[in-house]
């Protein structure tokens, strides 16, 4: 069975947020280093299931997202848009934009590419980033970011570290020699990271969502166990001793910031893994129920129906379409 819940280490974070970003890591990788003179726009259609991330290493444009006003990115700049949602860059507010797949790009390798565009004005440079998370927690995590977030590079010394950063990017995947794709990888993760760090620690608590849960000292504990124990037979009174709180104080505040129950939380989180098990594992399902926490197969179908609306069987049958 493929195993999403992170697998602790010997010597656990105390922050279950910490523990949550440790499950980034990036998939389909794709970088693209561009060179834009003025006057020039991008438009980006939608992309499902990605995160793009642009930082502008020379220069400033702007950023457009459907239904959000514009933004300014100027040089240093780090901005991501979490959902693969439709955007545009421009050099200007106002200006024409083409499609992106109508760009002269200049594939350099199979993880790296670069594109030169525009009307021969200002330039602008920037690294664009298309990358994509196999792991639940990861996607459940990103799923609770807004539509755009973005981190200026105010201070000299964060400008120098992100600077440094895209260069390493830029030389690995140019020039990649063994190990390079690990690199680029790895790199990105730390990039991304330091975005949502930056955000959660500006934002307000009531946008933080399950992320204001989780940064929460026992819920998120709460939480942390369930994500990486859902075979154990949970009960209230097992995770409020666990964290060190009665059964009712516990109860009370993890509702509060989690909107449910926390057999409620599990049975979501049971379910989320039981679907992401069928979509991408041949296991049979007399042998997932048990490691999902259920003490038999008719038990884990009930559930699962009762969530989904068909039986296990049917929704692998569906998805295997």
């Amino acid at each position: 069975m493929p195993a999403s819940p992170c697998v602790p280490s010997a010597h656990p974070s105390p922050d279950p947020l910490t523990q949550a970003l440790q499950c980034f890591r990036l998939q389909g990788t794709l970088y693209c280093q561009s060179e834009l003179s003025a006057p020039w726009g991008i438009e980006v259609p939608r992309m499902d299931g990605v995160m793009v991330f642009l930082v502008v290493t020379q220069g400033h444009c702007w950023l457009e997202v459907d239904g959000h006003p514009p933004q300014a990115l100027q040089q240093g700049s780090l901005t991501l848009i979490p959902h693969g949602s439709p955007h545009r860059f421009l050099s200007a507010l106002g200006t024409s934009t083409v499609p992106l797949d109508a760009l002269p790009i200049q594939q350099v390798t199979e993880l790296f590419e670069t594109v030169r565009y525009g009307g021969g004005g200002a330039v602008v440079k920037a690294m664009y980033g298309v990358v994509r998370f196999d792991h639940l927690l990861a996607k459940r995590l990103v799923s609770q970011l807004p539509a755009v977030l973005q981190m200026d590079a105010a201070e000299t010394e964060q400008d120098l570290w992100l600077h440094s950063t895209l260069r390493y990017i830029a030389q690995e995947a140019a020039v990649p020699k063994p190990g390079s794709e690990t690199v680029v990888t790895r790199l990105a993760d730390i990039l991304v990271v330091q975005a949502i760090r930056a955000w959660l620690a500006s934002a307000p608590l009531h946008e933080k969502g399950w992320l204001a849960a989780l940064s929460d000292q026992r819920v998120g504990r709460a939480m942390t166990l369930m994500h990486q124990s859902p075979q154990t037979l949970w009960t209230v009174d097992g995770l409020a001793q666990a964290v060190g709180m009665s059964r009712s104080a516990f109860s009370t505040r993890f509702s509060a910031l989690t909107g449910q129950g926390p057999l409620g939380y599990l049975t979501e989180w049971r379910m989320q893994l039981a679907r992401a098990w069928l979509s991408s594992s041949c296991q049979p399902i007399a042998q997932m129920f048990g490691e999902l926490g259920y003490q038999s197969e008719a038990a884990f179908s009930r559930a699962f129906k009762q969530h989904y609306g068909m039986a296990p069987g049917s929704f692998r049958r569906l998805e295997a379409r």
